[in-house]
């Protein structure tokens, strides 16, 4: 796959703004910037398209506001002016965004939303949710309360961890910088810019510059950011946020900033990934109707197909679907734990209130979070 219309047909898409365009030359958040932005991504919806924003700025914000002169090293100042920030730049979109009549969502995520199975699922649900609802996620780092030891460490991490999360078709990192270039643009003028290359590539670890203290211009952390968002099958373009129109460009498919491909069907990708993520906790043996709709339409597996449950396991862990012969025929994420498996199987997803106390997940491992073997 190397179009640029295969971009074009993208229908779920993370945008990911960085600070250095959101912020106007330390003098606070550029509203203009912004209302730029917006309109793009109010583009995207308008066409159909679902689009979460994952948007750095916040610290940026919050130290104008404070009147700080520089940008603070205690972990404690920069979660605090992250907290005084998070408000303004909230605000700020929150209000462009109403002149298209869209709503947005404030999605702060850590460390643990993402990796941790059980909030993993958690939060895929709920970014899924908003997006049928046709509500636009803003999803930052929960820079309030993370620590050095267990944060992301920048946006473009984030971003590609929730192409992940939610399968996104494409992911667009808008930078102060036009695209990637096979050298250094600033120590190199007639330097020319990568138009596309797939993600994996190893010369792009010395194009971004790999070994130094702050990479080129964070292109570094761009290309890790491409990797990462390769694994499930999601396209990624580096581009500059300050070209006009620069999302409705590459959603046309033209020839602008750099294209890092994954060279994936994104379906194959997603399940490969998911199958590697972690290890079998335990396993449920399914009835001979379970197993056929499993196997030939793909569905989500569901309590009543369920007869019996072996091991200790979590929800959010990955088991083994077996079928009566104790042949392996899929794995998934299952949405409850062991002892509430065993309580709920072989019953219709309608008495799963009445068996646990609460109404859980109607599926046992949703079809999305199941890979067949």
């Amino acid at each position: 796959m190397t179009h640029r219309s295969e971009i074009a047909k993208a229908r779920r898409w993370v945008i990911k703004v960085g600070s250095a365009l959101l912020t106007n030359d330390g003098r606070g958040l550029d509203t203009e910037m912004i209302s730029t932005l917006v309109e793009q991504l109010a583009g995207l919806r308008k066409n159909g398209c679902e689009v979460v924003l994952v948007s750095s700025g916040a610290v940026a914000a919050g130290i104008v506001r404070l009147g700080w002169n520089s940008r603070p090293t205690a972990l404690h100042d920069l979660q605090a002016a992250a907290a005084v920030g998070q408000m303004g730049l909230v605000q700020s979109y929150e209000t462009a965004f109403m002149r298209y009549d869209l709503h947005t969502a404030q999605v702060l995520l850590g460390h643990d939303d993402v990796l941790a199975r059980d909030r993993y699922l958690n939060a895929r649900g709920t970014l899924n949710t908003l997006l049928q609802l046709g509500v636009i996620p803003i999803v930052n780092e929960n820079d309030t309360v993370v620590t050095d030891e267990i944060r992301f460490g920048d946006n473009d991490t984030l971003a590609a961890l929730v192409a992940n999360l939610i399968d996104a078709d494409a992911l667009v990192l808008l930078t102060d910088q036009e695209g990637l270039f096979e050298e250094d643009p600033r120590q190199n003028p007639a330097a020319s810019m990568v138009e596309s290359l797939d993600a994996n590539a190893p010369e792009l670890d010395s194009m971004a510059g790999e070994g130094g203290s702050l990479g080129r211009g964070g292109m570094i952390t761009k290309v890790r950011a491409a990797r990462l968002a390769a694994r499930s099958g999601t396209e990624t373009v580096i581009a500059g946020g300050r070209v006009p129109k620069i999302v409705d460009a590459i959603a046309s498919g033209a020839l602008v900033g750099t294209w890092l491909y994954s060279g994936k069907l994104p379906q194959a990708a997603r399940k490969q990934w998911l199958a590697g993520m972690v290890q079998v906790q335990g396993s449920i043996e399914l009835d001979d109707g379970a197993v056929e709709v499993l196997s030939k339409s793909g569905r989500s597996l569901l309590p009543v197909g369920v007869c019996a449950v072996e091991g200790r396991f979590n929800r959010g862990d990955m088991v083994s679907c077996r079928d009566s012969l104790g042949r392996e025929i899929a794995r998934g994420l299952v949405n409850y734990n062991a002892d509430e498996a065993r309580r709920i199987l072989g019953s219709p997803s309608g008495d799963i209130e009445t068996l646990l106390g609460y109404q859980g997940d109607d599926e046992l491992i949703h079809r999305d979070n199941l890979v067949l073997l």
